[in-house]
């Protein structure tokens, strides 16, 4: 049996309101994430994720009003991260409706928070985001944290390895020099991640077009697909996207 490929809608949350920038910074307000992340659902995606990427940078709590509130309204998979700094936090997300929890910052910080978030919540529920940036030529990719703001001098492949092996169930690996330049994703760095761990790996920065979706799970070998602006600002709609992958020989679950 083939599993199917997932089309996963990122909102970028700020002060409130769905935000789209490009290389992490140039921020656009692009909506009420209820509101969109309700269209969404209606729409056929098969997940969506919240990121409060102002959350670790500037020391705010968790977004629990919000979550409970998009959690009334949507009936997919929600996976939410931006200032989980402890398994309280995971507890609280989880009560309020969030499905799985991305860590970053906290999880750089120390590294055992991520076996104590899955002894609590199970490896099902524990997404590692790790936010690269081309470092080298060679190629090599360093992690940042604080939504992209402070480098770790992590090795992103490395780092990708010890996540799995500390339990996490999934890696969302956003490439840095390719969030909202719509050039496509960082394919190299999406295989490489995707060949060196044996969990599923969601690619996302850069998507453009529809092509770049095909690309990232048959080249850069992606479990799912994520993407923000194409979706946001209606260039293309959900199911648009799944019946342009399905017609390019990507295994997608179609509802409309």
């Amino acid at each position: 049996m083939t599993l199917t490929k997932r089309v996963i809608p990122c909102l970028d949350v700020a002060a409130g309101r769905v935000v789209k920038g490009v290389r992490f910074v140039d921020i656009k307000d692009a909506g009420d994430p209820a509101e969109v992340a309700r269209c969404y659902n209606e729409e056929g995606a098969d997940e969506i994720t919240f990121l409060d990427i102002t959350a670790s940078s500037d020391r705010r709590d968790i977004m629990i009003d919000l979550v409970t509130r998009v959690a009334s309204e949507v009936f997919i998979p929600m996976t939410v991260g931006g200032g989980v700094r402890n398994v309280d936090d995971i507890r609280n997300l989880h009560r309020a409706g969030a499905d799985k929890i991305a860590i970053n910052t906290a999880a750089v910080a120390n590294p055992e928070f991520v076996k104590q978030a899955v002894s609590k919540v199970g490896s099902q529920c524990v997404v590692v985001a790790i936010d690269a940036k081309c470092c080298s030529d060679e190629p090599r990719w360093e992690v940042y944290t604080h939504g992209g703001r402070t480098p770790s001098g992590i090795d992103a492949l490395q780092w990708a390895q010890q996540m799995a092996q500390a339990g996490a169930g999934e890696i969302l690996l956003t490439s840095m020099d390719r969030d909202g330049t719509k050039l496509g994703f960082d394919l190299e760095l999406t295989r490489r991640i995707s060949e060196c761990v044996d969990i599923p790996v969601i690619a996302s920065g850069g998507v453009g077009e529809l092509k770049h979706l095909v690309e990232g799970v048959q080249e850069g070998k992606a479990d799912a697909v994520l993407a923000a602006s194409i979706f946001h600002f209606r260039e293309y709609s959900i199911a648009q996207a799944k019946h342009y992958m399905q017609e390019h020989g990507v295994a997608v679950r179609i509802t409309h």
